[in-house]
């Protein structure tokens, strides 16, 4: 009775130990890095003489604001992926292997490489990678 209930317990707790578990990683290659225009910037100032007389004279400087994204090659899917972080983005290393797991509305993307910490991109998009058969199938149809 002592070993039923001393079973029972341990299967428990195995259970329990395997629902906190993350996803499983998928495994990529960082291909390459862009840099994509993701909005603007704007700095004014207001002149004194124009708070005293009520004129619109502003100096302002309009700046174009550039964001990192990477291409992410996956075994079936190809991801164009932003660090959600704009302020303090990690530089991957393109070239190297990369693991990766979509969580709610995120991807997580770690390279063990590097530091293997975890990183949260957005997905800008995503495309259906060409299989081998498909290329070479399109290389020898003929044209007419």
């Amino acid at each position: 009775m002592k070993a039923l209930s001393l079973f029972a317990g341990g299967l428990l707790l195995a259970g329990v130990s395997v629902a906190k578990q993350h996803d499983d990683y998928q495994t990529g290659t960082l291909l390459r890095m862009d840099s994509s225009a993701c909005g603007s910037q704007e700095k004014g100032s207001k002149t004194v003489a124009g708070e005293i007389l009520g004129t619109d004279a502003q100096h302002q400087k309009t700046q174009q604001l550039l964001c990192q994204e990477y291409v992410l090659q996956g075994d079936k899917i190809v991801y164009h992926i932003r660090p959600n972080d704009d302020k303090h983005p990690a530089l991957l290393p393109i070239g190297e292997t990369a693991q990766f797991r979509i969580h709610k509305d995120k991807l997580v993307l770690r390279v063990p490489e590097s530091d293997g910490k975890e990183h949260e991109y957005i997905v800008v998009s995503m495309t259906p990678r060409e299989t081998p058969a498909v290329q070479s199938a399109a290389a020898t149809s003929p044209n007419r």
